[in-house]
């Protein structure tokens, strides 16, 4: 996406904010009676992209996002998922496909199918060009995760 659209989407947001004084719960109530999960899920990925527009996503900026992702009606363990994108820990790939470390493999493969599907491109193709390319980075992300679980467990 890149800093300087990220820092002026993020420019944007809060000017409407301050000018109108909406509050995120007001502009998130608004989304989530209007948008789909789908679309909900993606604006949470491009929250997470701008704070690491700096190359670092800070404790402040997670609580923040993880307040607006509450406002939105999105899943925990799908803001976990997304947020995993973001972070490398030695779980990350678990998280990515909404996991725990235990799952055997037939879990991780059904895993996988359900995440490809949730976040497959395609489920965006009624959104413009940067919506589909911040779901083809999270399907790719999803993929990743698979193939280094293939790669750990052997499968």
């Amino acid at each position: 996406y890149g800093t300087d659209r990220a820092n002026a989407i993020f420019r944007v947001f809060n000017d409407v904010i301050k000018k109108r004084q909406i509050s995120a719960h007001t502009i998130c109530s608004l989304l989530r009676s209007r948008t789909r999960y789908e679309s909900r899920l993606q604006i949470l990925h491009f929250l997470f992209s701008i704070a690491n527009a700096d190359g670092h996503v800070s404790d402040r900026e997670v609580q923040e996002i993880h307040r607006i992702s509450g406002f939105l009606g999105v899943q925990f363990r799908d803001f976990e998922s997304i947020k995993a994108m973001f972070f490398k820990n030695p779980d990350r790939a678990y998280k990515i496909l909404e996991i725990d470390p235990s799952a055997s493999i037939n879990e991780i493969k059904a895993a996988y199918r359900t995440m490809a599907k949730k976040y497959h491109p395609d489920k965006l193709q009624h959104m413009d060009e940067a919506y589909q390319q911040g779901a083809e980075e999270k399907f790719r992300k999803v993929q990743e995760a698979y193939e280094q679980l293939q790669k750990e467990r052997g499968f």
